[in-house]
């Protein structure tokens, strides 16, 4: 009866002997729930290799992708949110900001940087879900404003990468203007005829949809994600009909004329710099 008693050494290890696996090194396809290796997702993307689902990701993972062996120069990475309202709800507004920071490594929802992609210069502003759910305050605002700005001083594309909750409640109306003010920064880029391109991802929902996410010279987004103003659910109860098969996924917006392009995350640097190349302005003849 040893086997049942465990009396063998080999057979199971003791309680001593145990040693934990480091937080972060396996992960769970959100889809088809098979273990996935990190090694695996950085070399895949973070695209699932099982079924193909584009798990989320942030502007670090966004970055490590697109720039030319990750070389880029982060700007305005000093900005961070104020608290004009004063806004408190299960917790101060500034504690959350303290917390959040902490917790995620980063100032804000987004940050913005320069390099190049596939030797093309690119001015890249990429939006953080993990940082209160991607929310769109001031601070997001301003921070596409002035990288739309520095497009437009040094004539390099711009691409706007999306991925929010929509406005953020703390910061009520100064939140709601951050739309006309990055929807008229994206005017005076067109003017200047710089390019710019405009990548969803999930979840692109609330304001951010309302404005600069929809605002491209080229729409695109990953497959499946949601798109969309408000949740399915919401407008389900609102409107008390049962909605469409895939309703709000990236397909279901591409079919329905809103989209140019849906594109994998393991193509996205390539297609991106076509687009690029594209869009160019051609050199005058001699």
């Amino acid at each position: 009866m040893a086997w049942f008693k465990r009396e063998l050494k080999g057979i199971i290890t003791t309680t001593e002997e145990k040693k934990e696996a480091p937080d972060g090194i396996w992960n769970k396809c959100p889809n088809c729930k098979k273990p996935l290796h990190y090694s695996e997702q950085v070399e895949n993307q973070y695209v699932c290799h099982y079924c193909g689902f584009h798990i989320r990701i942030g502007s670090k993972e966004y970055f490590s992708i697109l720039f030319d062996d990750n070389q880029f120069t982060e700007l305005f990475g000093g900005l961070t949110s104020g608290d004009p309202l004063h806004f408190t709800d299960t917790k101060k507004y500034t504690d959350r900001l303290v917390e959040t920071k902490k917790k995620t490594g980063l100032q804000d929802a987004i940050r913005a940087g320069v390099g190049k992609m596939n030797g093309q210069n690119v001015v890249i502003a990429c939006m953080d879900f993990n940082f209160i759910g991607g929310s769109m305050g001031s601070v997001v605002g301003e921070k596409i404003a002035r990288s739309i700005d520095y497009s437009i001083a040094n004539k390099i594309p711009f691409l706007m990468i999306s991925k929010s909750g929509g406005a953020r409640m703390m910061e009520a109306a100064f939140s709601l203007m951050q739309m006309a003010k990055t929807s008229a920064k994206l005017a005076l880029l067109s003017q200047a005829k710089v390019p710019y391109i405009s990548l969803l991802t999930d979840p692109t929902t609330g304001g951010v949809t309302a404005s600069y996410a929809m605002l491209g010279d080229i729409n695109i987004a990953e497959p499946g994600s949601l798109i969309g103003f408000a949740g399915p659910r919401v407008i389900k109860e609102t409107i008390k009909k049962d909605l469409p098969k895939g309703f709000q996924t990236a397909e279901f917006v591409q079919e329905h004329g809103f989209l140019d392009f849906i594109v994998d995350r393991r193509e996205m640097k390539e297609k991106l710099a076509s687009f690029l190349k594209m869009l160019a302005p051609v050199a005058p003849a001699p």
